[in-house]
């Protein structure tokens, strides 16, 4: 008998530690769906040679903290993983890309396949004559996010839609970069749309 105790005991604290040790992780998950994300591309087909990505196209996640930190420039697309590097390969300029109107309202929408509570999403845009032969750099982005939807530690819905105006004065093709920031991890997650004005 004790020793059955004993052994539920020891596996009990194993199980413990495990969650404990994971718990710094992000259980939240998702990726922008209009305009439509690399990822998104990746997962429909539209793009191929995608590695990875395209079975998991919501788990772009990387450190928080953007600009001043995340991940490394010619990194950001991927979220600074490695295993999702495809996604920082601009392809000569030639990913899908979104048509759009400078100045027009439009409906940002991500796609969660999990839930967490988020400090904000901010939305980045190229600045003109920037490389879209080039891995994105800090660089390369306006210095400010064109929009900024706080959340204030609320969860997301299962489609969460932003409301907003598009940059005025952007014309030709431009990156847009989304990053939905989780309020109590390190980490928040990336999406990259291409779009053309």
């Amino acid at each position: 008998m004790r020793k059955r105790i004993t052994t539920a005991l020891i596996g009990f604290g194993v199980a413990a530690t495990t969650v404990l040790a994971t718990g710094g992780t992000a259980q939240a998950h998702g990726y922008v769906d209009s305009p439509l994300s690399r990822q998104a591309h990746c997962a429909s087909g539209t793009a191929g040679d995608c590695g990875g990505i395209q079975w998991e196209p919501q788990s772009v996640e990387g450190p928080k903290g953007f600009p001043a930190a995340g991940p490394a420039d010619g990194r950001i697309c991927a979220g600074g993983n490695s295993r999702f590097a495809q996604l920082d390969d601009p392809r000569g300029g030639n990913w899908p890309a979104t048509k759009l109107t400078p100045g027009q309202g439009f409906t940002f929408t991500w796609k969660m396949t999990a839930r967490h509570s988020t400090t904000d999403f901010k939305y980045y845009i190229t600045k003109d004559g920037w490389d879209p032969n080039k891995p994105l750099t800090r660089a390369d982005l306006e210095p400010q996010p064109f929009m900024t939807v706080h959340m204030g530690g609320r969860q997301p819905a299962a489609t969460e839609s932003h409301q907003g105006s598009l940059p005025t004065q952007k014309s030709g093709r431009h990156l847009i970069l989304a990053v939905w920031t989780v309020h109590d991890t390190a980490n928040a997650f990336y999406s990259c749309s291409d779009v053309e004005f």
